[in-house]
């Protein structure tokens, strides 16, 4: 229920950046399946400059939201590991086909978890597609694993496991826009006089707390 009020006293600002970093992912996971197993390492670059960007976005988005957003944290913990991962490889280009899949496994491994909490909070929203975002980020969280468990394995199929986890981050990332584009017009079309009426019961609240320890 706080969670629910807490959406009716802002509209959540710029809802439209996780569906960037979502487009972003779902490009990037299609080009790493398009691309052979020869060639992966000169995706360097491509995963450096997709992760600087998402993460810069994701850090705007959660401080732009701490006082809309209860998760907005998740968002700036996740912007900042982004931002992270993308200069540790633009840094080390020629990083190893053994040490990749663990520099990815552990991104999507994070983004998915990350989704995940996001859905659970969506439920409590009473939003109705918060299942889809649960969905994807339970498949990223496999597809991670996998990459993370057994890399040896993993190597032979590396192309496969790391699209299918950037893909699935992705499309829970765009699902969770349009949900939070859902939240902010049922702000807007909020009244007034509740938004003035969830205060003052908040005050009511935090004052026979005070009074009554």
């Amino acid at each position: 229920m706080e969670n629910f009020l807490k959406t009716i006293k802002t509209a959540v600002k710029q809802w439209y950046l996780p569906l960037i970093v979502g487009i972003i992912l779902i490009v990037l996971g299609f080009y790493v399946l398009s691309t052979p197993v020869t060639s992966f390492l000169a995706l360097s670059f491509v995963f450096s400059i997709s992760f600087l960007f998402s993460g810069v976005a994701e850090i705007i988005f959660s401080l732009n939201n701490k006082n809309e957003i209860d998760g907005w944290g998740w968002y700036l913990t996740g912007g900042i590991l982004n931002t992270l991962f993308g200069l540790l490889l633009l840094s080390n280009p020629a990083i190893s086909l053994a040490t990749l899949p663990f520099v990815i496994g552990f991104f999507a491994m994070f983004k998915s978890i990350q989704y995940l909490s996001f859905a659970l909070d969506l439920k409590q929203y009473g939003i109705k597609n918060w299942g889809w975002i649960l969905f994807f980020a339970i498949l990223g969280i496999l597809f991670s694993f996998i990459l993370l468990w057994n890399p040896v394995f993993a190597g032979l199929t590396i192309v496969i496991w790391t699209g299918m986890a950037i893909i699935s981050a992705g499309i829970a990332s765009c699902i969770l826009s349009f949900q939070l584009k859902k939240l902010k017009n049922i702000s807007q079309r909020t009244p007034e006089d509740w938004k003035k009426r969830y205060e003052e019961l908040k005050d009511e609240y935090h004052r026979f707390k005070s009074e009554n320890p």
